[in-house]
């Protein structure tokens, strides 16, 4: 832990199903940390120890663990595939400084591995790319490769050619050193000779790898066009080189089921992976006057980290984890330059699966927790007070699906949201908002799955059950034609009596206007001290709509005459003659109903286009542009919100999973006459 040089760190990514837990328990069995090689089919995974994966078979939240392998330590995130939890992923990649990205045999590459591939691009992440389930039934290592070099922005640079497949995979051969490795029931690695029968694909193979390479250094393509070959040290050292800058990423191969494969892989990251010492400085901005600094990957620069996931938990409180980017943490307390608040903590602690040790001190490349934060969420900076510095903070993928939220008991409201309280700590991608008009609230996530796990975690953690529905759409009335209309209020039943009169003119104002009233009473004919309470009755009214209970906009309404009674006139009696008279008048000034209309930004494969745009017009959607990029079309299309409420699982499966969205409100439209009944029905039934 002394030698940032010994230190490697690294996310594992890749599709749901890709192999990618399976291939983090095989790391950690094969350097010892583990006893035993955990499965994910038999929930005895120490890095998918949730329930809810555990029940699913499936990765849902990074989990963390360390190994060590040949005097190197190493610091692995395992990260979710499946497109509701994608954030995790993004995450992870903006922190580490390398990638191992699984990439089944059987399946190859889909529409999550390209995602997974483009942010992996983004942040040019070094990686070694390594094709799992070679044991499979039908599995093809060619037909992987090819996926990858036709589909992903990776320039893939086989290294390790298997030797066989399916129940015949039972090697590999490393073409960087001409080696082939045979592996044994436990999976390890024995050199022999390599395969007559494959002398002509190893040779095929070895050219274009030393092609690849040389393309990536001006004096290794020079010696290789002069002539025709590198020596192993050049090709490992432009390897390792092409690596570092993200330019090759190198294809190994194994069946990890068996184990067979991972001994190799351990060797390939500590030898062509950056350790943090090898990578860029991270840039950043003084708090205090803005200026752009950096820090070295180096123990002697000043401490600075940043926090990436933050964990709730019952019993041990929020759980902060961070990767530490430059200097030395030794002590108990830290700056968060992004809340501007000193932190105290208790024990730095190493996150190995569910459980935890306690470490004295962190240096770079390393991923470290500590407990119950008071200040410090997701995306801060954590530093020393005298070198602060502040790092960009991370964009949390964007909501897409919003349900209202209750309990099923009544009594557990305040439970039930402290709880969501806690949750929000934990994923970035979850929001909470309360709808003014409707008085529900809004519980935001990335899709359904995503939301109904959010539930299962809060019943499980904290004991009470999250109910669900879709939400009501907050519709809007408003008039079309202007009217004038006259209301008396006149009351006697004993002693004194109820007396008032006034005349009103309603009428439109344009989309947005809200509400005006406008006083034009003169000579006396109501006093002034009465005039605010008719504005009170008729705001009171247009709280209570015209047609269906729903509020009213974009209205002005004039007092321009009326009469008083000197002892009978109160302010409730004008209070209650303006929110009659506006129920009377308003009836025949064409009242109409109004819905929200939402900017919407559709993404789909281009094959797919047509197919999304005739569902959009089917919801009553108005296509405003697009634009073309490379695979994908983005279609801009205004719809309104009634008809997109549970729009992500049509999305998905009209794209096949490759389809995303994002929605922001626009403006208020009419409601078409045919359907204008059905909502007023339905909102008078309720």
């Amino acid at each position: 832990m002394s030698d940032i040089q010994m230190i490697r760190n690294f996310g594992i990514f890749g599709h749901g199903k890709s192999g990618k837990t399976t291939l983090a328990e095989a790391m950690l069995f094969t350097a010892g940390k583990t006893t035993r090689l955990g499965k994910v089919d038999d929930s005895t995974s120490c890095m998918d120890f949730e329930p809810e994966e555990q029940q699913r078979k499936n990765t849902i939240s990074s989990s963390f663990n360390n190994y060590s392998w040949n005097k190197h330590s190493a610091y692995l995130i395992d990260t979710p595939g499946d497109d509701n939890f994608i954030n995790d992923a993004r995450f992870a990649a903006t922190i580490t400084d390398g990638a191992i990205f699984a990439i089944g045999a059987v399946l190859g590459v889909k529409h999550q591995t390209e995602r997974i591939a483009e942010f992996i691009a983004e942040n040019n992440l070094p990686t070694i790319i390594f094709i799992t389930k070679m044991d499979r039934e039908r599995a093809n290592f060619e037909n992987a490769v090819n996926g990858i070099k036709n589909n992903l922005p990776q320039n893939a640079a086989v290294v390790h050619l298997p030797i066989g497949a399916e129940d015949k995979f039972q090697g590999v051969i490393d073409l960087l050193s001409n080696t082939a490795y045979l592996f044994d029931n436990n999976g390890k690695a024995s050199k022999t000779e390599i395969p007559a029968d494959m002398a002509d694909d190893v040779y095929i193979y070895r050219e274009a790898l030393m092609e690849a390479v040389a393309e990536t250094d001006d004096e290794l393509i020079e010696k290789f066009l002069e002539e025709g070959e590198l020596t192993d040290d050049e090709l490992k050292q432009g390897l390792k080189n092409a690596i570092k800058s993200a330019q090759i990423c190198p294809v190994l191969a194994g069946a990890l089921s068996e184990n067979k494969g991972t001994q190799l892989l351990l060797d390939a990251i500590n030898d062509l992976l950056p350790s943090p010492a090898e990578t860029q400085a991270r840039t950043g901005v003084n708090p205090k006057n803005k200026d752009i600094i950096e820090r070295g990957p180096s123990a002697d620069e000043p401490f600075s980290a940043q926090v990436f996931k933050t964990m709730a938990d019952p019993y041990a409180g929020r759980l902060t984890i961070f990767r530490v980017f430059s200097g030395t943490l030794d002590n108990d307390t830290f700056y968060n330059s992004t809340k501007d608040k000193n932190e105290k903590f208790g024990q730095l602690l190493l996150m190995e699966g569910k459980e935890t040790k306690p470490v004295n001190s962190a240096i770079p490349g390393m991923i470290v927790a500590v407990a119950k934060l008071k200040e410090t969420t997701t995306g801060d900076t954590l530093c020393t007070p005298s070198d602060p510095i502040v790092y960009e903070i991370m964009e949390a993928v964007v909501p897409s699906m919003s349900y209202a939220v209750s309990t099923a008991k009544k009594d557990d409201e305040d439970k039930l949201f402290s709880s969501i309280t806690k949750m929000l700590e934990e994923d970035p991608t979850l929001k909470l908002s309360r709808e003014p008009q409707t008085h529900e609230i809004l519980i935001s996530g990335v899709g359904a799955v995503h939301l109904q796990l959010i539930g299962d975690k809060i019943k499980r953690k904290f004991g009470v059950e999250m109910v669900l529905h879709t939400p009501k759409v907050p519709y809007k009335e408003t008039i079309k034609k202007k009217v004038e209309v006259q209301y008396k209020h006149k009351k006697q039943s004993g002693g004194r009596g109820q007396y008032a009169e006034n005349y009103l003119e309603i009428s439109p104002l344009p989309p947005g206007g809200g509400f005006q009233f406008e006083d034009r009473i003169v000579g006396g004919v109501i006093p002034k001290s009465y005039i605010p309470a008719v504005e009170k009755g008729v705001l009171e009214s247009m709280g209570n709509g015209i047609i269906a209970g729903f509020p009213v906009v974009d209205i002005k309404v004039a007092v321009y005459d009326g009469s008083f009674h000197n002892v009978d006139s109160s302010e409730m009696a004008f209070k209650i003659a303006g929110s009659m008279g506006f129920k009377k008048g308003a009836q025949d000034a064409a009242p109409v109903l109004l819905e929200p209309i939402m900017d919407m930004t559709v993404s789909m494969p281009k094959e797919c286009v047509g197919d999304v745009i005739g569902d959009l017009n089917s919801r009553r959607g108005k296509v405003m542009g697009m634009d073309s990029k490379e695979k994908t079309e983005e279609v801009n299309v205004q719809v309104p919100m009634s008809e997109i409420l549970e729009y992500t699982p049509d999305i998905t499966s009209i794209t096949g999973g490759r389809g995303s969205f994002t929605t922001k409100f626009s403006h208020y439209q009419e409601v078409p006459a045919h359907l204008t009944e059905k909502i007023v029905a339905a909102a008078k039934e309720e």
